[in-house]
């Protein structure tokens, strides 16, 4: 992956939006060295993330959280398998992290919280308030209303998944 020298759009409502005006993403270890060209975006295109987000959520709040957990522990599945070599590599490259960090930083922890997050959710949506003979108390669990903004710390990959995941 070092002797690649990729192009990153954005990411607004699924669609890859390339606005021409490019920032390189360089190993910090080797300043010279470019990993990416990556496309910076306007006040407007955050805007248009913000709408794509809520539109987005209208959706995903109808699925059963039982599917939206899914999603979730799918990811891990991939992470573990096919995907842990190139996000090691990218977490190495980007980060300046041996083999033995971006293992326990961007592989281990990350599969760990896209598996113990749906894991607590579901003990949550199980756990329901005390009733007695006199009353009957229902607690009901909703999706996230609205969309997470999360600023996600450059060093540490897991941190950077989890944050803005964990909420859904």
């Amino acid at each position: 992956m070092a002797g690649e020298r990729i192009e990153i759009p954005a990411i607004i409502g699924g669609q890859e939006v390339r606005t021409g005006d490019l920032m390189k993403a360089v190993m910090p270890h080797d300043h010279g060295h470019v990993l990416a060209d990556v496309h910076k975006v306007t006040p407007a295109h955050v805007e248009q993330a913000v709408a794509a987000s809520a539109k987005a959520q209208a959706d995903w709040s109808r699925w059963p959280w039982e599917e939206r957990l899914a999603v979730f522990l799918k990811a891990a599945e991939l992470l573990a398998g096919p995907w842990r070599a190139t996000l090691n590599a990218a977490t190495m490259l980007g980060q300046s992290k041996t083999a033995f960090q971006a293992e326990i930083d961007s592989a281990c922890e990350l599969i760990d919280f896209w598996r113990f997050n749906p894991h607590f959710a579901q003990e949550l949506y199980h756990e329901q308030p005390l009733s007695d003979r006199s009353m009957w108390n229902q607690l009901e669990y909703r999706p996230l209303e609205g969309f997470v903004y999360a600023v996600t710390p450059f060093n540490f990959t897991s941190i950077a998944g989890n944050l803005p995941t964990s909420p859904r």
